[in-house]
């Protein structure tokens, strides 16, 4: 470990080609997404790796290439076709906003992505740091990404202390992040080096800096505390809910509702939610003349990034003449994997 820190015209002269050859060399480089230079296979693999590990991503993707094999053909099909692939990968506007980026891709652009960052972040759902790695992928245009992984291995290798809770030190740290970049020939590479090193090495907790291949240029590691960085005060405020879910059956037949436009699980189909035990109670008695009675199911306790979601589901065999009910469909259960279920919903009818 050299004693001295390194200057800036070191790091500046030395990461992006020390990365690259990590890259190619160490790096990941066999994903099903990787070796190829299609703005949609590329563009759909970012989305889906927005918050969500490649071990989780990888079938998904495969499933959805198998359905959608091009941009027109995502396009053109249904957005209920779209959420029942996305079902169980979580944060579903960025399913909503695929379908509605493959409609902007073939309305606007006459089926082909636009080949620069700039006009790639026109697209609904595409963000900076996504157009950037698509048009840095499939173009290898000299721009910079700067996804939380990303900013995590910046912010160490330059000890960039700035909190990112604030827009101008993020606007800082993206300024910092385009010095950086090397030739448009190595673009590829150096951008996804980035991504493994922050997914791999890099990590939040326990930094592997000796194997890191760019511990030596790393100031973070010189001041001997990169689990520091990166910096970020403000906290997401988390709230809890409380709901009581019905599940009705008839005949081997489930009723589902689908949930509005906006808010949590948007568009997927569900049981009926319920805010109390006795708004519930009251749907029961109201089917009680068909043999309608409620067991108690344990408690399904839901994490999201905002949210903690209490669930106490209650389940009901209804017996006689299937009941007229508004505002759903009775589903077979053979046909429930034609429906966008959320995860915990389709665990609890498993």
């Amino acid at each position: 470990m050299r004693e001295e820190e390194p200057s800036p015209a070191e790091i500046q002269a030395l990461f992006a080609p020390t990365l690259v050859a990590w890259q190619r060399s160490h790096g990941r480089n066999a994903l099903p997404w990787q070796n190829t230079r299609d703005p949609y296979r590329v563009w759909l693999s970012e989305i889906m790796l927005q918050q969500t590990q490649v071990g989780t991503v990888l079938g998904y993707y495969q499933r959805f290439l198998a359905s959608f094999p091009s941009v027109r053909e995502l396009a053109a099909a249904p957005l209920d076709e779209v959420l029942t692939l996305w079902a169980g990968l979580g944060y579903y506007s960025r399913a909503r906003n695929l379908h509605r980026c493959a409609q902007a891709v073939c309305e606007m652009h006459g089926g082909e992505f636009p080949r620069s960052a700039e006009l790639l972040q026109t697209l609904p759902g595409i963000g900076r740091s996504t157009a950037a790695a698509v048009a840095s992928f499939c173009f290898g245009e000299r721009v910079a990404i700067l996804d939380g992984n990303v900013k995590r291995v910046l912010s160490r290798l330059l000890a960039f202390d700035g909190d990112l809770a604030s827009a101008a030190q993020e606007k800082l740290l993206w300024q910092r992040a385009g010095e950086l970049l090397p030739a448009s020939a190595d673009m590829p590479s150096y951008t996804q080096g980035l991504m493994d090193l922050g997914a791999s090495l890099c990590s939040v907790r326990t930094p592997q800096c000796l194997l890191c291949p760019v511990s030596e240029l790393c100031l973070a590691r010189a001041q001997g505390e990169p689990q520091r960085l990166p910096i970020k005060t403000r906290k997401l405020k988390r709230s809890r809910r409380e709901n009581w879910w019905l599940w009705l059956e008839h005949e081997g037949r489930i009723w589902l509702e689908q949930r509005p436009a906006t808010g949590v699980w948007a568009g997927l189909w569900t049981l009926p939610l319920f805010d109390d035990e006795a708004a519930l109670q009251r749907q029961l008695d109201g089917l009680a003349g068909l043999g309608a009675s409620a067991e108690v199911l344990p408690v399904i306790q839901h994490a999201l990034t905002h949210l903690d979601w209490v669930l106490h589901p209650r389940r009901a065999e209804v017996a006689g003449p299937a009941p007229e009910l508004s505002g759903g469909v009775w589903v077979a259960r053979e046909r429930l994997a034609s429906y966008a279920l959320p995860a915990p919903l389709k665990r609890l009818l498993d």
